[in-house]
């Protein structure tokens, strides 16, 4: 029986916005990491099938298909083509899905998933500015809904949804601003005990440095700093800047294959992707659909939630792992182990990716067999996916 396997994953720091990665071309970022991979596994890029590229703000420096220019400025062959994912957040997720289901099907043998996106040189929200995505078919299905600004450019919000989640799931601001502390913490020990170090992969910078490490922790926070914070989404809300991701810059690659392929070719698989799925909930609330998403997985996968020995949920905002944890009943111990987007930061096209790779590292690093991911996705969709150490 076929299987997908991943045989190599790396990914870049995460730079801050307007941080160390500010000076990078989003094109130059994800040729970085994708030589990065090639060098790590030893795989032959003129083997590579396609290569499946995350990213959300198409526009700009990260238009006309960043996949494809990121092959050439990688200096790979030309014959290796490449094409632009996008499903919001989870785009490179999704990019691993697509990657394990071409190669399952026979239609590749060696795909490479991954995605790049620089907040700071293509900001959020650039691919709008030519014109409306929401219709008004679109706005009158939701009109009169809570949450939902029919009066605004972008009726669907995601601090708005945030908010919503909080109220639904009883969610106080110290809550919030809890876990938010949790994420800088767990980062911060993870990065001084180098647990980082075998996933990432320096980047070269213009006056001769390196950007080796991520800058987005931020080690001087506590309770009473994140309880300073306004509520921006409402003015009696609980979510702030403090619980919510960080605006980053960042890439991350994967090389997918099969078990047999790999064998052949001296390539070592590092993890089987056991079960992809996606799944889609409430728009306006917008980020529940991990949850059902999550459901599915396990369902899929035959296994319980307490067969899983770490869940890597997307930081989004402090309320989506945290309403995860209550619908899932999963042990809050293995959620998240390294921190999140919160303290790491979340370069939207890339996130998935980035999260992917540093969940295979802490696999790895404990013998860990089953991981899950999960992230919510504008939309209100979610992808799913769970992992297998092999």
């Amino acid at each position: 029986m076929s299987d997908a396997v991943i045989v190599g994953a790396v990914r870049t720091p995460v730079g801050r916005r307007k941080g160390s990665l500010a000076g990078v071309h989003p094109v130059d970022l994800s040729a970085h990491v994708l030589r990065a991979l090639a060098e790590r596994t030893g795989l032959d890029p003129a083997q590579v099938d396609d290569v499946f590229w995350g990213c959300v703000s198409q526009v700009g420096e990260q238009s006309w298909n960043i996949a494809r220019n990121a092959v050439l400025a990688a200096g790979w062959p030309e014959t290796v083509p490449g094409t632009t994912v996008d499903r919001q957040c989870g785009s490179s997720q999704q990019a691993v899905h697509f990657a394990a289901a071409t190669v399952l099907s026979g239609q590749a043998d060696l795909v490479v998933a991954g995605g790049v996106e620089s907040m700071t040189r293509v900001p959020m929200g650039s691919s709008v500015a030519g014109g409306m995505p929401f219709s008004d078919q679109l706005r009158a299905r939701y009109r009169g809904v809570e949450g939902f600004a029919d009066d605004a450019p972008l009726p669907f919000n995601q601090g708005v949804g945030a908010e919503l989640i909080a109220q639904r799931w009883r969610l106080s601001r110290t809550q919030l601003d809890e876990f938010a502390l949790a994420s800088h913490e767990k980062a911060a020990a993870a990065q001084d005990a180098g647990a980082f170090d075998p996933e990432l992969t320096p980047v070269p910078l213009a006056d001769g440095g390196k950007f080796a490490a991520d800058e987005g922790i931020r080690r001087e926070t506590s309770l009473e700093k994140l309880g300073e914070l306004a509520t921006p989404f409402r003015a009696d809300g609980v979510v702030t800047a403090g619980s919510a991701s960080q605006i980053s810059d960042g890439a991350a690659a994967l090389a997918v294959t099969t078990s047999d392929w790999a064998s052949r070719h001296g390539l070592r698989p590092l993890a089987r992707i056991h079960t992809a799925v996606v799944a889609a909930d409430d728009p306006v609330t917008m980020l529940t659909a991990p949850i059902p998403a999550t459901a599915k997985a396990l369902r899929r996968a035959g296994l319980g939630i307490e067969e899983i020995g770490v869940y890597e949920v997307n930081e989004a905002f402090a309320p989506v792992p945290l309403a995860w944890l209550a619908e899932t009943e999963a042990d809050p111990e293995r959620l998240n182990p390294r921190g999140g987007a919160i303290a790491l930061g979340h370069p939207l096209g890339g996130s998935g990716a980035r999260i992917m790779t540093t969940m295979l590292q802490h696999m790895r690093d404990n013998g860990i067999r089953y991981g899950l991911q999960t992230m919510c996705e504008g939309g209100g969709m979610a992808n799913a996916t769970i992992v297998e150490l092999v």
